[in-house]
């Protein structure tokens, strides 16, 4: 099983222009290489704890930590068959999953609706498997930087 440190280290080493961010009880990874931006580009999120409008993962049983990451629509209909449609506040996608399974690729629980993915401790094969979803993730935050406007 990774840690969430060797996780960031490996998507670091792989990807430059990457900054690290903390919020929402999050370590978020964002594409901002020139810092030109607040924050940047989201590239993916590993939460830890479970959130008040998001306890499905189960995150609180103990050393767990959820490893998310946003691709675009047609891989995750690809993946998984549709887009959901967006959940109330406090309530999670309509989709066949049990959001707490360990190990395992599955639509986001809240923000699946937005084509993001997530896995709960991800093994060394696990990661290995999400990796191209990962370079999807990093092509996907440069072209949504390239096209913002500076002033």
């Amino acid at each position: 099983m990774l840690t969430k440190q060797q996780i960031l280290d490996k998507i670091q080493n792989q990807f430059s222009g990457l900054a690290v961010n903390q919020n929402w009880g999050e370590t978020g990874l964002f594409y901002n290489p020139e810092l030109k931006l607040k924050k940047g580009i989201y590239l993916l999120t590993i939460k830890e704890k479970d959130g008040a409008n998001d306890r499905s993962s189960n995150l609180n049983r103990g050393n767990l930590f959820r490893l998310n990451i946003g691709i675009s629509k047609p891989t995750f209909i690809k993946m998984f068959g549709k887009i959901p449609k967006r959940p109330p506040a406090g309530g999670i996608i309509d989709m066949n999953f049990d959001f707490s399974e360990i190990d395992k690729i599955m639509p986001h629980p809240v923000y699946g609706w937005m084509c993001w993915i997530c896995v709960i401790n991800p093994s060394e094969k696990t990661f290995s498997d999400i990796n191209p979803l990962i370079e999807e993730s990093y092509k996907l935050a440069l072209i949504k930087y390239s096209k913002k406007k500076w002033k």
